[in-house]
């Protein structure tokens, strides 16, 4: 597949893109674009002839709003609506961690997964916002609790064999899913820990961190969580342990391969108290039998390195050879060209890097 590769990076400090030759050995990086302000997410819609970029900020004093590209990210405009929950809900908007186009049949809609919890739903391509109720006033929100990135909805996916099925990931609560296109939802921990089970929600206290769907057999769904990684093949009902080879539980990003579900990454790190690279030797790790065992990608990795990599900050782009991207808390951006063989890093040392978002260019 021809084409050269499009890597956007949010960090603390505003975004900064690298763009690669067609054979992805020389890279030049652009930017601070928004710069001062928290770019916690930039997602691409590419339903149209060119793709539109939505990035999710944030300000100490403005708070979190959503900005617009439509040129790449060379220029963006802030759009006048952002989510915000009502004045009476008792819940403040924090972040705007992830933003989702809808699907193909769906022009114009976009989704957005909040700090604190919530899913908000835009029909006229973020002109405006309204939550979903069935989740963000959810039976069981009063067991809803924070991890130590907040009480995040992170993890948006949609069913693209069933246009009212969705699940979504809160930290530090589960998974949900929605079989009748958002209006409710159903908690699905069934096989995950639950850090502080409670007598009243006994499902709710599972910390997600991240969560992946098989695009051919939406049943198949995968997710790095606080204690492990697991498996669903039914959508969700139950989940299963997919550990053999990794050598820690706790991890933070997941990504799947563009072209094969059954290939996918991780990143795990040391410890819910260290969150580094194990023994300070970063390594990602592959399955290519769908989690059922587990290797180490090391080529190109440095030793003595003891940062660790958040939630969002891994992506792929769908290149072939399948292309992947990881940031670290520490500024550094890695690639590898080839399924992650082997990895190089990228020029410039960034802000502590909260998002990672790959594409595709025509030559």
């Amino acid at each position: 597949m021809g084409g050269r590769a499009l890597v956007m990076v949010g960090t603390q400090k505003g975004a900064f893109f690298y763009r690669s030759d067609p054979r992805r050995d020389r890279w030049e990086i652009e930017g601070p674009y928004l710069e001062g302000w928290e770019v916690t997410t930039i997602g691409v819609d590419g339903r149209g002839e060119r793709p539109v970029l939505y990035a999710g900020v944030g300000h100490f004093v403005y708070g979190p709003t959503v900005h617009r590209s439509d040129d790449l990210g060379a220029t963006w405009r802030q759009l006048e609506a952002r989510p915000s929950y009502p004045g009476d809900s008792g819940f403040s908007l924090n972040r705007i961690w992830t933003i989702v186009p809808g699907r193909d049949s769906q022009p114009g809609v976009l989704y957005a997964g909040v700090d604190e919890a919530g899913i908000f739903r835009s029909d006229d391509d973020g002109a405006s916002w309204q939550g979903l109720d069935g989740l963000n006033r959810h039976p069981t929100r009063a067991a809803w609790g924070p991890g130590a990135g907040g009480l995040c909805c992170h993890t948006i996916l949609l069913d693209p064999h069933d246009d009212r099925r969705l699940w979504v990931g809160i930290s530090a609560v589960g998974t949900f899913r929605s079989d009748d296109g958002g209006e409710t939802w159903q908690v699905k921990t069934d096989g995950l820990p639950i850090i502080e089970p409670r007598e009243d929600h006994p499902g709710v206290g599972s910390c997600v961190h991240r969560m992946v769907l098989d695009p051919e057999d939406s049943n198949n769904l995968y997710q790095q969580n606080h204690q492990g990684v697991f498996r669903s093949r039914d959508a969700g009902d139950s989940w299963q342990r997919i550990e053999s080879g990794v050598p820690s539980t706790f991890g933070f990003p997941m990504v799947m391969h563009p072209r094969d579900p059954k290939t996918l990454f991780v990143v795990p790190q040391k410890s819910d108290e260290q969150r580094t690279a194990i023994d300070g030797r970063l390594a990602v790790y592959r399955t290519s039998d769908g989690g059922d065992s587990w290797a180490a990608l090391r080529s190109g990795l440095p030793d003595h390195t003891f940062q660790g990599v958040l939630r969002g900050a891994m992506a792929t782009d769908a290149l072939d050879p399948c292309g992947i991207y990881f940031g670290t808390t520490g500024g550094q951006v890695f690639a590898s060209a080839d399924a992650g063989e082997s990895w190089r890093p990228l020029p410039g040392a960034l802000p502590r890097i909260s998002s990672v978002t790959a594409i595709e260019l025509a030559d």
